[in-house]
């Protein structure tokens, strides 16, 4: 074997050797740092450490609690708030089934008053049904019913109902309601019965 060639495997020899030490000083190294990082969790805390940590955990833990408490108290007010408005409006419109039942009644009245003649002899009668009618309508104004206006008015979808349209009499007539047919009724503001009218086109 020539010179050169023992040469060549001494090098190799040479660094084998060196990567093997350094893999031993690289395990030595992460052994030495799982060693320090055991300590210091097996490490006991001081008194004033773990106060700190219980200071810690406690304000966390009423900061989770007044979140709660602040998240149920909105929800509480929100809940009482919507029961508050929905007894006001049962007490304000809890009547509105029995008007509306009566209304019929209100129309037999008008009928029987515009077709009633006002002769001598029916006079006593006719002033009787009249103030029967006028307190009667006096009685459900005090629960909040209102007669809906149409006459000379405009049409309005929100409080009118056409069932004719007739050609206007005069141009500046048109979309005005001519002539109700029957009379609407608001409860409170609230439509419970549309008017039924005549609308010039």
């Amino acid at each position: 074997m020539s010179s050169k060639e023992n040469s060549t495997i001494d090098d190799e020899k040479i660094k084998e050797s060196a990567d093997t030490v350094d893999n031993a000083n690289s395990a030595s190294d992460n052994s030495a740092k799982e060693h320090v990082s055991d300590e210091n969790n097996d490490r006991e805390l001081t008194p004033e450490e773990k106060l700190s940590k219980e200071l810690e955990d406690s304000k966390k833990e009423l900061e989770d609690q007044m979140d709660k408490y602040l998240r149920l108290s909105a929800e509480f007010d929100n809940f009482r708030k919507r029961t508050i408005k929905e007894k006001a409006e049962i007490i304000k419109n809890g009547s509105e089934k029995t008007i509306t039942a009566i209304l019929p009644v209100l129309d037999d009245f008008e009928r029987a008053l515009k077709n009633l003649a006002p002769s001598e002899e029916a006079k006593p009668l006719f002033e009787g049904i009249e103030l029967i009618f006028d307190k009667f309508l006096k009685t459900l104004k005090q629960l909040g019913l209102e007669k809906i206006d149409t006459e000379g008015q405009p049409f309005d979808t929100d409080y009118h109902e056409a069932i004719a349209m007739v050609p206007a009499p005069e141009e500046d007539n048109k979309g005005m309601i001519l002539d109700c047919v029957q009379t609407g009724y608001k409860l409170n503001d609230k439509v419970i019965r549309h008017s039924k009218v005549v609308v010039a086109q």
